[in-house]
């Protein structure tokens, strides 16, 4: 039976269409993915994101073992509450999960990682704290909140304490900050300004009904998944999965290689792929021809099957259809997409395609 979040009474009550997530219950939409979408764009939005796991991570060795553990650096974040962006790597270099991690203190790392990876994640990070004695702790008791969208921030602080509010507003974007119970981050998977909130699970009703009222739209996995797409951000077991490293999956920004001394898991892996010629990267397509990318089409260069789409949809704020491929190094330009056996024109571009409400790339 799939579980349900603190959160499960509020999408009835707002007419949810539930669905079967990575063993959740969770909403699909409230009635328009494509209403939805625009109001993350045009205002504000918000998403019931507590099937995600919080961990935290202590102990006097917790920095090296994240240095360990993690192809970023942690050892980037000076600043309290301060967010990294992270693959966690098999020692082949295979994508276990990507994730963030956020410095607390010294002592004291929070990490969120994602709900259909959770049991191999949890099992991986408990194998590998064992060797540094880092205590590894999942956060049953919080669940989480994402505000999204250009009025995101003004309309959270409105249902916020004083000092809550205060302190959010003081917040630079990837950072994040305790205040009165809630862990409250600038952080999001929208390309949208906005909050990620953690907060008590027995507050989450509350938190939640009170956005509703301010006049924040609830709004489901479609939506979520529409401007995921559009911001050029990755679907773990989409975009990449155990099989593929971050040098093929659009995440080579977080790898960090210097300083060269530092061994982390995958390293060796990473460097012969990269010592390597040919090889495989991530681009961005835009459907210049009439129809709909989806997954798993074939890409064709030059006459050539040279990879195939991993996300594919409809982008509402582009008003056509986009996709992230794996493809061929040498792709560029222009390449056909294999739709439903019709050969349909698509121009390369490098991700995101939409960031703040605007359109990033330029479309012949």
């Amino acid at each position: 039976m799939a579980k349900k979040t603190p959160l499960y009474d509020q999408h009835i009550a707002c007419g949810g269409k539930l669905v079967d997530f990575a063993g959740w219950n969770m909403p699909l939409n409230y009635g328009s993915q494509l209403d939805e979408h625009h109001a993350v764009r045009s205002a504000a939005g918000m998403f019931d994101v507590s099937h995600m796991t919080v961990v935290d991570l202590t102990g006097d060795k917790v920095k090296p073992f994240l240095q360990y553990l993690l192809a970023n650096d942690v050892d980037k974040l000076k600043l309290s509450g301060k967010a990294l962006y992270s693959g966690m790597l098999r020692e082949d270099g295979g994508v276990i999960d990507d994730l963030i991690v956020y410095y607390i203190h010294d002592t004291f790392y929070r990490m969120v990682v994602n709900a259909g990876t959770r049991d191999k994640d949890m099992a991986w990070l408990e194998k590998q704290a064992a060797a540094f004695a880092v205590d590894v702790n999942e956060r049953h008791d919080l669940a989480m909140v994402a505000v999204q969208g250009p009025s995101a921030r003004e309309m959270a602080h409105a249902v916020l304490s004083a000092a809550q509010a205060d302190a959010a507003s003081q917040l630079q974007p990837f950072f994040g900050v305790e205040s009165e119970g809630l862990f409250i981050a600038r952080t999001g998977y929208t390309g949208e300004d906005g909050y990620e909130m953690m907060v008590p699970a027995d507050q989450a009703a509350q938190l939640w009904g009170a956005l509703v009222q301010q006049g924040v739209r609830p709004c489901g996995l479609g939506a979520r998944d529409s401007l995921r797409l559009e911001a050029g951000m990755n679907l773990y077991g989409s975009d990449m999965d155990e099989t593929t490293s971050p040098l093929e999956s659009g995440m080579g920004w977080t790898i960090a290689w210097e300083p060269s001394t530092r061994h982390f898991i995958g390293r060796k892996a990473l460097e012969a792929q990269r010592r390597q010629s040919g090889g495989s990267k991530l681009v961005g397509l835009v459907l210049l021809d009439k129809g709909v990318l989806r997954a798993h089409q074939t890409v064709v260069w030059n006459g050539d099957p040279m990879g195939e789409t991993t996300s594919g949809g409809f982008s509402p704020t582009l008003g056509r259809s986009i996709a992230l491929a794996r493809v061929a190094t040498e792709v560029s330009d222009e390449c056909q997409v294999d739709v439903r056996g019709k050969m349909l024109l698509c121009q390369v571009v490098k991700p995101p395609f939409v960031r703040n409400g605007k359109a990033c790339i330029k479309i012949d």
